[in-house]
Formats: C-alpha cells, sequence, structure tokens
C-alpha cells in the first residue's frame, strides 16, 4: 500500500501559551512577556565534525541536519544495503545511532555496541544487569566527549564507556526503579559535563528531575526539580499530600543545548493523574513544558509551558530544536503529543505560530466517567523523535501519528494507591491510559513546514505512524522509516519520492547519515517490538546502506 503525498497550505495560528521567567501563582494567569534568560559566560561551541552523527540529534542544537552532499536528489536512488549488524537480542528498540571516531553505537536497555559504520564488524560491547524491577524496556542512545560515551540504565543509573575498548569508567546513581523511576533518555555532554533526567512520571509519586555530572569522575554538579515542593512554581500545585502526590515532568528522550550561552533545554513531560484534572488543578509547573536552565548551575531561566493544564497525556516527549530560519529569526520548534509543531520566538516572548501535523479531535471536551474520543491519544502525536531543520529550505520536518484514544475517569479522584504504580485517572485498571482505536484505524504523517511562517509546504500520509527519527541533509534529501519496514527517502523541497527500500523489519529508532572512509553512508535502527505498536520482530539491527 503506497501512501498519499498531499500539498497544502494551512492557515498560521497564534495561541495563548504559558510562558515566564518568575512562575505564575495558582490563583492568577499570567500571559505576560517575560524577560529574556541571562546569559551566562560564552562557552566553546563544540565542533562537530561534519562526517560525524556525535548524539542523538546530531548537534546540541537538535536541528537533525547532515551537511554532507555526496548522496543527493539526483543519485540516492541508488542507495544499496551495505551491510547489517544483527545485535542479537530484541526488544523496545528506540536506539537513536552514534557515529562518531570511527565507531557506531547502538543501545538497548542492557547493552551498548561498538561497530565499524562501514562494515558493521563489531568492535566491543559493554553489557550491564538487567533492572530487578520490570519498567520501560528502552534505551535512546548515548552522548560523545572527550573520548567517552555517556548513556542511562534503567537500574537508575548513568555510566561512562571508554570509546576505545568499551571499559566501563564510572557509574552513577540517581534514579529508583523501585519507586517507579527509569532512564530511556539519551544524555547530552559538552563543557565537561554530561546531562540526563529520569522518566516514570506517570507512576504515583514520581516527580521529574533533571541532573547534571561531571564527566570525569560523575559526580553530581545539580539537580533541578521539574515538579517541585518548593519554591518557584511550587504553589501551581494544590499541596502535596501521600493520596495525592504530586506526579509528573518526566524526560522521555534527549536535550537540547546553547553551548554558546551555556543553556540547556529540557521538554518535561505531562502532569498525572494524567486524565484527571480535577485532582490537580492550577498549572502543575513545569510540566508539558520546555524548561530553560543555567548550565553550569542548573539555575532557572525562562519556561515555555506549551499545553497549559493538559488532561490528555500529552508530554512535550521530544528535545526541541534551535534554528535560524531564512527570514532571520531565531526560533525554538517542539514538536508534542498534542499532535502540534510549536514555533516560540523568545525575543517576542510568543508563540507566533502552531501547526496541526496529525488529526486533532474533540481536545477541548473534558473527560467524564462517559467515553470521550479524542485524537491523538496517547500513542499520538510526535512521540521520541523531533523535527528535522534544513536551513538552505528553510523547511521544519515533522513525522506524527494518528492514533485516537477513548477515555474514562473513575467516579472520584484517584484513590491512595501503591507509590510508583500507574496514575492516570482512567477507570479501566486493565487500560490505564484508555482505549486505542483499532490498528486499521491508524496511519501516519510527514509535514513539511515552512520556519518562519508555520505554513505548509507538503504532507505525506502513511499507512503506519511515522515514529522513526527524520534527518534532513544538504544534498536535498530526507529521509526516515515506517513501521512496515521501509526505508523511504524524500525530496524535501516538494515531498517526491525518490527511493525506498524494504527491511522486513519495523522501524522506531535512529536514522543517520555519516561519513566512513571519506565515503557517505545511511544507518537505521530497525527491529522495535512493542505492545503499543502491535508490532514483532525478530532481533535489532543496524542497516546500512551507501552507493555502489
Amino acid at each position: 500500500m503506497r501512501a498519499k503525498l498531499i500539498f497544502v497550505v494551512l492557515t498560521v495560528t497564534t495561541a495563548v501559551f504559558m510562558i515566564g521567567c518568575a512562575p505564575p501563582s495558582n490563583t492568577s494567569s499570567n500571559n505576560s512577556a517575560a524577560a529574556s534568560p541571562t546569559a551566562s559566560p560564552a562557552v566553546s561551541q563544540p565542533a562537530v565534525a561534519d562526517g560525524d552523527w556525535p548524539g542523538y540529534n546530531r548537534t546540541l542544537d537538535g536541528q537533525r541536519y547532515s551537511p554532507l552532499n555526496q548522496i543527493t536528489t539526483e543519485n540516492v536512488a541508488s542507495l544499496r544495503k551495505v551491510c547489517e549488524a544483527d545485535l542479537g537480542e530484541g526488544g523496545n528498540y528506540q536506539s537513536g545511532i552514534v557515529v562518531v571516531n570511527n565507531t557506531l553505537i547502538a543501545t538497548t536497555e542492557t547493552t551498548t555496541y561498538a561497530y565499524d559504520p562501514a562494515t558493521c564488524v563489531l568492535k566491543w560491547t559493554h553489557k550491564i544487569e538487567k533492572p530487578a524491577k520490570e519498567g520501560l524496556r528502552v534505551n535512546r542512545g548515548v552522548a560523545f566527549l572527550d573520548g567517552k560515551f555517556f548513556r542511562g540504565l534503567n537500574t537508575g543509573e548513568i555510566a561512562a564507556i571508554n570509546a576505545a575498548d568499551g571499559k566501563e569508567l564510572w557509574r552513577t546513581k540517581f534514579a529508583d526503579p523501585e519507586k517507579g523511576e527509569s532512564v530511556p533518555a539519551a544524555p547530552i555532554a559538552f563543557n565537561g559535563m554530561v546531562y540526563i533526567g529520569q522518566a516514570g512520571g506517570d507512576n504515583r509519586g514520581v516527580r521529574g528531575r533533571m541532573h547534571a555530572f561531571n564527566a570525569a569522575d560523575g559526580k553530581e554538579v545539580w539537580r533541578f526539580e521539574l515538579v517541585p515542593l518548593e519554591g518557584p512554581g511550587a504553589d501551581t500545585w494544590p499541596p502535596n499530600d501521600p493520596a495525592n502526590p504530586r506526579t509528573g515532568g518526566a524526560t522521555w528522550t534527549s536535550y537540547t543545548a546553547d553551548a554558546v550561552n551555556a543553556l540547556l533545554y529540557v521538554p518535561a513531560g505531562n502532569a498525572a493523574p494524567d486524565f484527571d484534572i480535577k485532582a490537580r488543578p492550577g498549572l502543575n509547573l513545569y510540566t508539558n513544558s520546555i524548561v530553560i536552565l543555567d548550565a553550569k548551575t542548573g539555575a532557572f531561566k525562562e519556561y515555555y509551558q506549551l499545553t497549559p493544564n493538559d488532561f490528555h497525556d500529552w508530554d512535550v516527549a521530544a528535545p526541541p530544536a534551535l534554528i535560524r530560519t531564512a527570514g532571520g529569526k531565531n526560533l525554538i520548534v517542539a514538536g508534542g503529543k498534542d499532535g502540534i509543531l510549536h514555533a516560540v520566538d523568545p525575543a517576542q516572548k510568543r508563540e507566533i505560530y502552531k501547526t496541526p501535523v496529525t488529526t486533532i479531535e474533540n481536545a477541548d471536551v473534558p473527560f467524564s466517567e462517559k467515553d470521550v474520543h479524542f485524537c491523538p491519544g496517547v500513542q499520538g502525536g510526535v512521540e521520541w523523535n523531533g523535527p528535522a531543520f534544513h536551513p538552505q529550505q528553510n523547511l521544519i520536518f515533522v513525522n506524527s501519528i494518528d492514533a485516537c484514544y477513548t477515555i474514562n475517569l473513575m467516579a472520584q479522584s484517584p484513590p491512595p494507591g501503591k507509590p510508583g504504580a500507574p496514575y492516570t485517572g482512567e477507570a479501566d485498571a486493565d487500560e490505564p491510559f484508555g482505549r486505542v482505536d483499532p490498528k486499521e484505524k491508524w496511519k501516519g504523517w510527514i509535514t513539511a513546514v515552512n520556519a518562519d511562517d508555520g505554513t505548509v509546504k507538503w504532507k505525506y500520509q502513511s499507512p503506519t505512524p511515522m515514529i522513526a527519527a527524520i534527518t534532513a541533509t544538504a544534498g536535498g534529501f530526507v529521509i526516515t522509516g515506517d513501521l512496515n519496514g521501509n526505508v523511504i527517502a524524500f525530496n524535501g523541497m516538494d515531498g517526491r519520492e525518490l527511493w525506498r527500500n524494504n527491511l522486513g523489519s519495523p522501524i522506531g529508532g535512529g536514522v543517520i547519515t555519516y561519513l566512513a572512509n571519506n565515503k557517505q553512508y545511511v544507518a537505521v535502527a530497525a527491529g522495535i517490538t512493542s505492545m503499543s505498536w502491535k508490532t514483532k520482530a525478530g532481533n535489532a539491527k543496524v542497516v546500512v546502506y551507501g552507493l555502489p
């Protein structure tokens, strides 16, 4: 079944959203402009070789853009499989692939695999024990700095691994799986520090945090509470008590940074109980927000709450991109699980456009004890892979998912329960996150958006959800994959399909391009087995393509 290519122009819309340096209290709304973040002393922007892909989104600004141009719109149809690395294990494989220092890295929950990026020959592995408590069985990748790879472990730790031989250099505990916390996110690292947070914010009592560690020895430098119990933001929640604990603000994927001004951009997930807003009146800061912190000290700078008063589990799950448009605007762009591409202009202190990238239905209908059908659902919108930006084309490319849900609430606010258990407010304990529409109704989209004004240049409709990463290149093509196992390249300017290859295995992880031995390759993380997406795959694998 071939997908549809749709050319469309949408009207730009501007919406009120919450923004502030000093968080508003629970008793009043604050939509006024906030002062700009105070720039920290400048630090050196980490150099990224054109041929490397050293982090989840390649560069710290999160643009997912490669300056390589050996592969172009003219010859991309000649791509052929060069090699394949079988990881030897299956599971919910969502790894972002990293290539640096002639080493390709892919990760699973417990293992880090290092391969030759041109031949797929295994160099080394680093393996840890599985956590004693079952949790989110996902790892999304590594960061690289000063000869070390850094990754989260679902034992509640972060580890540093020697890039040359895979030997573990240090390990630091910062999260507690026994309390429902997990560590799926890919860290980022620069200026001698590595940054990561924990997830689990849909589990009772889990409050998101952001941590900074010394890259040399793993000692914690600072932490920031994304759901504060005291201080700024604390009064945007009802009183904290064991029967109704403050919960939410998880970080699921990765992060973004302005290394020049030492600013860290943290995407924070939803508040919980996810669907019962009566149990947590107020703005519930800093959930559903992009939170800006001083990367050196962890000091709070600013926040942008993209979905205030959320009751749909509409996390800001993927890291934002910091872009400069052809029109000279410096923007923060983020795709949310609300099915919207948000563009914030920090100079104007407002969201200048919000462009729908999925079906949006019943978004304002309150939930009750009766069934309410809404779109996008819990697994819809933009998930863990955010937008890519092509600076010459001035286009933002977004993968997204149409998968609607039906929800009904408990008669009363969620009763006391076990810490770490799902804490959503859904009446059906067997379906704590609602009931997803049949798989036959699912679809996905790629949306190409003008970076200056948010108008849609073209859309591509896929028969499957689009959850894999999407990458833009100086060669003029964008490349991604779908759950039918197709790797697909498009002309970035007009959306024409230029090439596809079927791997026979669903794709939900990284899709990148890089140089090895001065030749450009494309690598794809395939083989996602997921209950959420009803996919079954064999072993996870990395497949590498190149020109003849």
